[in-house]
């Protein structure tokens, strides 16, 4: 699960007649577009859901840790050993860190990755009982959790509507047009305005689970999309629809 960084977007070919569609688009028909492509999402991906496999709060916490800059099946590679050497929060504290960055090595980062959970294992012993807080100033407060990750538990785990902005939220976002922004909180709150909180988490995941699909970073497959006539953006990928459904993936496709 990539992190959305403040950064440019990506550099994509316009398609202007499609474009053209949506030009003048008033408020209130963004809001009925947006409402309408979360509805056609949802028909589209009814499994939709968090990929990281978890049994707690405190492994979701520390398998989206894990999962910044490295796919969601490679952590759930790792985390099977991971969660039974450290079952709980004081296990994370006492841990030793070299014993630990050979346990998650393959996620990258390991080390800062290593030093944010026995950091975030400690905070929770010595603040909140040794258990994770369902709140999102008390999350955010935590070593190496922002509002991405404090989303992703919140909602996964308390069932508290949150919106995950990773770099698929971002990217498709921008491409429906419900957003111009590149920075992560702005996104979120842009968003947020545009569907009702109790549809954020289930967004997130339809959101992600297209972007990871079809409308990947470089080559969107527009034609075999299903919701291209509503897309601004339609265009900046293949969009013969025989070719373009070879562009599809699958889970078993995903990069390790």
């Amino acid at each position: 699960m990539g992190v959305a960084q403040k950064t440019s977007p990506e550099p994509l070919v316009k398609s202007p007649a499609k474009r053209s569609k949506f030009a003048g688009e008033t408020r209130l028909a963004r809001v009925r577009r947006a409402r309408r492509i979360n509805r056609e999402l949802a028909e589209l991906y009814p499994d939709a859901h968090c990929e990281l496999d978890f049994r707690s709060p405190l492994e979701l916490l520390v398998a989206t840790i894990l999962s910044a800059q490295c796919t969601d099946k490679r952590v759930n590679e790792v985390t099977p050993k991971l969660f039974a050497r450290y079952p709980s929060a004081e296990d994370y504290a006492a841990a030793n860190p070299e014993e630990m960055e050979e346990l998650i090595k393959s996620t990258g980062f390991f080390r800062a990755k290593t030093k944010s959970i026995i950091g975030l294992g400690n905070a929770l012993v010595a603040e909140h009982g040794g258990e994770v807080p369902g709140k999102l100033d008390q999350l955010v407060k935590l070593p190496g959790v922002g509002r991405k990750t404090a989303n992703v538990v919140l909602g996964n785990a308390f069932d508290v509507p949150g919106l995950t902005v990773d770099t698929h939220f971002a990217r498709l976002t921008r491409r429906f047009g419900w957003t111009t922004e590149t920075d992560p909180v702005k996104i979120e709150h842009e968003v947020a305005a545009l569907i009702p909180r109790k549809e954020w988490t289930m967004l997130s995941h339809r959101l992600i689970w297209h972007g990871r699909r079809a409308c990947h970073a470089r080559k969107p497959a527009c034609g075999a999309c299903a919701i291209a006539a509503l897309c601004p953006a339609y265009g900046e990928g293949e969009t013969d629809p025989t070719r373009a459904a070879k562009l599809l993936k699958s889970p078993s496709q995903m990069a390790p």
